[in-house]
């Protein structure tokens, strides 16, 4: 098994064991506060923020004070800060790339998210810029693919997280959406590959109402997270956090 791993506060990202993300997408403030409330009282391991869907987003103060705010509110559980691009699944922005990279940078440099999210194939000096920040800052970096529409041979998904590997990406993402179970097979197959041969820890899905099964046993092919409902879904697929989580519990070795 391959025995790179991530440690972020009091949590390890490594695949082979159960951990658990939850998304925050309210719109302002007082949403992702009171989501965040609902959440950390479900016990999730990780929580991301969807800042794509943030209205103040071309706000850089009012996305780093509440970011801020949100880092109290959830105590040390570590917080990934992702703008999904609208390629990729994201909302529509009013921030072009260069500005998102400024943004990505600046919340580096405050601190005030423990992990960053980004795409992997965006520009490679754009990806370069906000790596020499997230190390200088000792924020972690997650390079990610998304496919909306269908699932990529297991030879391009595989060449999507070796590719976040070899930018030196802290962990590699990938979550595509399947036609049929063979899809979904796919992935899990790439799922153990890439966690045995990459030195970086992997997290993997696949989307929608076939993949959800990946949710729910992708960590036992090496998967580092699984991403659940804590308050609002963020993707297609998702399940409640009660549910990963009980589930997991029959699953893991110690049950």
């Amino acid at each position: 098994m391959g025995s790179k791993e991530v440690k972020v506060r009091n949590t390890t990202l490594a695949g082979g064991k159960p951990t658990v993300c939850s998304a925050l997408v309210g719109k302002n403030e007082a949403e992702l506060l009171e989501q965040a409330e609902t959440v950390v009282t479900k016990q999730p391991d990780v929580v991301e923020w969807r800042v794509d869907f943030f209205e103040k987003i071309n706000d850089f103060d009012a996305v780093v004070n509440t970011a801020s705010s949100l880092r109290s509110k959830l105590g040390d559980l570590p917080l990934i800060f992702t703008i999904r691009s609208i390629k990729e699944g994201g909302q529509e922005i009013p921030l072009d790339e260069r500005a998102k990279v400024e943004l990505l940078k600046k919340v580096c440099e405050t601190k005030s998210a423990d992990l960053i999210d980004y795409e992997v194939e965006n520009e490679k000096e754009a990806i370069k810029d906000i790596q020499q920040a997230a190390q200088h800052h000792d924020v972690k970096l997650i390079l990610s693919f998304h496919d909306f529409n269908e699932t990529p041979s297991e030879k391009e998904m595989l060449n999507k997280l070796e590719k976040a590997s070899s930018y030196k990406a802290d962990i590699g993402k990938l979550a595509v959406m399947p036609n049929n179970m063979s899809n979904v097979l796919s992935v899990l197959q790439i799922t153990e590959n890439a966690h045995n041969d990459l030195d970086i820890p992997v997290i993997t899905m696949s989307m929608g109402a076939d993949g959800a099964l990946t949710r729910l046993v992708a960590w036992k092919f090496g998967s580092a997270l699984t991403f659940a409902v804590g308050s609002k879904s963020s993707a297609p697929g998702q399940i409640p956090i009660e549910v990963v989580k009980q589930l997991e519990g029959y699953l893991s070795d110690d049950s």
